[in-house]
């Protein structure tokens, strides 16, 4: 199986919308692989197939990101100086050391040491976070107005981090910063009426967004940011070989297609012109 090098994956779209995809990378540089341990190289963490469970983002008009990179060689969700963000609470680094389940992602004394972080942040923390950045701003001067979701995916079940099963749409908005208060109740609106096709939803619960939903949402310079970690029983296996589901995923896609509604209605009657 061949996977690509790019830094990332961008395509430009013509609405004021940015999707970021900062954890569905797959690829380990083969350097880095080689000091990995067995559980590293399943990439069982990875935020699998989000491109195509938003397969109808290119023809809505909205801009794409999307990291090539595996989390496990940096995660760019993380701050740069990978201060936590959820205090008291167990989380993963920016450079992480263990799985989801706590398994040892390198082999014995070859975890990666600062000059290789720094060396992993220049080549492909920033690159990322500099295309990001510059979309937004983009969008914004053309538009007067950028809106950004950051779309993420996650087991239903990692004891590790929450207790139980997780609900199934899992919306943040860095406990209410990074976007305006009346973008949040609209898009739960649409979290509550997914109840009825048998959706389960959390707001600003056990995940408020990471790093890019909170740096990036400005909603005080007409930048607003929202991030949905989705549980990944809705569109997917999440055992091995981690199979994308299709109808599954065919059930769960209006519901997704109602928030990237939801974030352009308020696009167009927000925009400063």
């Amino acid at each position: 199986m061949s996977f690509p090098v790019e830094k990332f994956l961008f395509h430009r779209g013509r609405l004021p919308l940015l999707v970021s995809m900062p954890h569905a990378g797959e690829y380990i540089p083969p350097d880095i692989r080689a000091s990995m341990s067995a559980a590293a190289l399943d990439i069982a963490d990875t935020d699998w197939h989000m491109p195509q469970l938003y397969n109808f983002l290119e023809q809505l008009g909205a801009s794409v990101l999307v990291a090539t990179h595996s989390r496990y060689v940096i995660d760019l969700n993380r701050p740069e100086d990978n201060v936590n963000l959820y205090p008291g609470q167990d989380t993963t680094g920016l450079c992480p050391l263990d799985t989801f389940h706590k398994e040892a992602l390198y082999q014995a004394g070859k975890n990666p040491d600062e000059a290789e972080i720094q060396r992993r942040v220049s080549a492909y923390w920033r690159p990322y976070h500099q295309q990001l950045e510059q979309e937004l701003q983009r969008l914004r001067a053309e538009h007067g107005v950028a809106m950004l979701w950051d779309a993420h995916s996650i087991a239903s079940v990692v004891p590790r981090f929450f207790e139980g099963r997780l609900p199934d749409l899992n919306l943040g908005t860095g406990g209410g910063s990074s976007c305006a208060p009346e973008l949040t109740q609209q898009l739960q609106v649409v979290a509550v009426q997914a109840a009825g096709a048998g959706y389960s939803h959390a707001v600003n619960g056990r995940f408020k967004g990471g790093h890019i939903t909170r740096h990036y949402g400005k909603p005080e310079q007409n930048i607003h940011a929202v991030q949905l970690e989705q549980a990944q029983i809705t569109y997917m296996e999440e055992q091995l070989p981690f199979a994308f589901d299709e109808q599954r995923a065919a059930r769960v896609r209006p519901t997704l297609q109602r928030f990237m509604d939801v974030m352009l209605a308020w696009a167009q009657s927000h925009a400063l012109r």
